[in-house]
């Protein structure tokens, strides 16, 4: 038994009829801990415990730490949390319900993330929120399902942060002879580093994170998400903070599915009718999810 569940693949009649084609959407927001994150944490857990891991670490105070809390929980293992001061009280009461302990330090992600690497002792695991191959083996299980289902998209969209996700998913693609299958790769305006990175010819970190998607907010991508880039046809698309906000909306009307702004970014390339899609008709969108957004607060940023 793992710990993600099989998720549904939905036609979306709305996004189909906005775009002409049709719109398919892998509902990971429905996981248990609220994002497709633990599909990747949750298998680097188990294997961390075969390999005799006692404790785990992470340093997230998003979508990452509360995957890393739900394995802790259902494995019987405690699980340190490291947060840095901007986290919501939203999310550490979301940690503490999966019985983590919960650190608040620095400023910054980068901050909390070397003050939980200097936690780690012989018998503790530290599960990195995106740049681990044992998360993107665990992210591939995404197409995995989709091969199964009898699907063959023409394009798949998805939200890219630290890159965690597409690499699992473009993993997922070659492992089921999908090697052809494009990807677009979907950020927001103020934390777009895929996009400097293409442009760059090599990953960059970003001076700052300015976009309200803060699950996009890694400063740099990880180095397999950029070498992908070269081995597998994907696009940067850059959409804006309010176009993710508005997607969210839009989303939550026509599925009863609350996303946060990092993954309303990839729905807004649908909602919006990109041009980018106009060569296809058969479009899959990762639905990655957020566990940590509440309306109120997408429609207090969307107001500015």
């Amino acid at each position: 038994m793992t710990l993600h569940i099989e998720t549904p693949l939905v036609e979306s009649r709305a996004m189909s009829a906005i775009t002409g084609r049709s719109v398919w959407l892998k509902l990971d927001a429905l996981q248990p801990p609220g994002s497709f994150k633990i599909r990747g944490i949750g298998y680097a857990c188990e294997t961390y415990i075969a390999r005799g891991a006692r404790r785990f670490v992470s340093s997230s105070g998003g979508n990452a730490g509360l995957a890393v809390a739900y394995a802790g929980r259902r494995l019987g293992v405690p699980v340190t949390v490291v947060v840095p001061e901007t986290t919501t009280e939203r999310a550490k009461a979301l940690l503490h319900l999966e019985n983590a302990k919960v650190i608040v330090h620095g400023a910054s992600w980068q901050e909390a993330n070397a003050f939980a690497q200097s936690l780690i002792g012989e018998s503790d695991a530290f599960l990195h929120p995106f740049d681990d191959p044992l998360l993107w083996q665990g992210h591939a299980t995404l197409i995995d399902e989709v091969f199964r289902f009898g699907l063959k998209p023409d394009a798949v969209i998805l939200s890219v942060g630290g890159g965690g996700l597409m690499s699992g998913v473009v993993e997922g693609l070659h492992r089921n002879g999908w090697n052809d299958v494009p990807v677009f790769a979907v950020e927001t305006t103020g934390a777009a580093s895929f996009h400097a990175a293409v442009k760059a010819g090599h990953t960059i970190e970003l001076e700052q994170i300015t976009s309200i998607a803060t699950s996009l907010g890694a400063k740099r991508v990880c180095e397999k998400a950029f070498q992908w880039s070269k081995n597998h046809p994907i696009q940067s698309v850059v959409v804006s903070d309010q176009s993710a906000l508005t997607a969210c909306e839009r989303f939550l009307d026509d599925h009863r599915i609350l996303v946060e702004p990092a993954c309303g970014a990839s729905l807004a390339v649908a909602y919006e009718n990109a041009p980018e899609l106009k060569d296809f008709s058969n479009i899959l969108v990762v639905v990655c999810g957020g566990a940590t957004s509440t309306i109120d607060q997408i429609r207090k940023w969307g107001r500015g």
